[in-house]
């Protein structure tokens, strides 16, 4: 993972979270901060959901920033899973909120499984403590990964995942996410572009992530964050490449999902690399 300090600045930050899903400040401070930062083009991409986006546009729109309407969504591609943004949806779209209640289902009801197996380690209520800390309809692991943390079960979220919450660890519950297809298609019928998120992080060799890369585009996937926070800066000049081999748009994003996160901070981001195509212009988009 890149840290702030290797990372250049840039204006564009296109893949941040808030308290709608799994982040720690709500849209508002989100925008806030963003605007602070020195960032005018900011997506909101909470996890499954678009619930933030109205109140960050009307907070963007106050500090004279650009707020492009974005979701991340939670795939699947042969078992592995992966991230899918969506950059300049349609929020109303309603194929898309159909598809986006469908994961909201899944993660309602692995929540409760989770709190379940998290009874028979001897702790009890953890679904009602995770959705206190989420603040939010949206439950994830990392909120469990927090509440274990606060009632003093483990050190830090990193200590929650290793000894309750991952793959292979007692709590852990398999994910049924959706297909890369149909997340792709979803995010086509509300008038978006569908990116994949972070590729360096995903444990793949390099002849599966290109196959990956070249099933998204068939299906109808316009670019792949080229520069992301949550990956390692070294990634970069590699997907590069790929975004161009493959004729694929580029993104930039931090990830961020809070102060305290991990992840680099909002805007601090290496730029793409020279002939990497920006995704905003493969939208048609121009920023001001």
């Amino acid at each position: 993972m890149a840290s702030s300090a290797q990372l250049a600045f840039s204006p564009i930050d296109l893949h941040m979270h808030s308290l709608a899903s799994d982040g720690t400040l709500t849209p508002t401070a989100l925008v806030s901060r963003a605007h602070g930062a020195g960032v005018r083009v900011m997506a909101l991409t909470d996890h499954d959901n678009t619930g933030g986006l109205a109140e960050a546009e009307r907070a963007a729109t106050a500090l004279e920033m650009t707020l492009i309407r974005g979701v991340e969504i939670s795939s699947v591609w042969h078992d592995q899973g992966i991230h899918i943004v969506g950059l300049f949806i349609d929020p109303d779209d309603q194929v898309l909120q159909a598809g986006l209640a469908r994961v909201m289902a899944f993660r309602d009801w692995r929540a409760e499984e989770i709190s379940r197996l998290l009874a028979g380690q001897g702790i009890a209520d953890a679904a009602a403590g995770a959705r206190n800390m989420a603040g939010s309809p949206m439950v994830g692991r990392t909120h469990f990964a927090r509440w274990l943390v606060r009632q003093g079960h483990c050190g830090d979220p990193a200590e929650a995942f290793a000894r309750y919450l991952g793959r292979g660890c007692p709590a852990y519950v398999p994910s049924d996410w959706i297909p890369m297809p149909e997340a792709v298609a979803w995010i086509r019928h509300a008038g978006g572009v569908a990116v994949l998120a972070h590729p360096g992080r995903y444990k793949l060799s390099g002849t599966q992530l290109r196959a990956l890369l070249t099933e998204f585009r068939a299906e109808g996937g316009a670019g792949l964050e080229v520069s992301s926070g949550s990956q390692a800066a070294g990634d970069r000049e590699h997907l590069g490449r790929l975004a161009k081999e493959l004729e694929m748009a580029g993104s930039l994003g931090s990830d961020f999902h809070g102060p305290d996160m991990g992840h680099a901070a909002i805007g601090r981001l290496l730029p793409l690399p020279d002939g990497v195509l920006p995704i905003w212009q493969r939208a048609g988009v121009t920023f001001p």
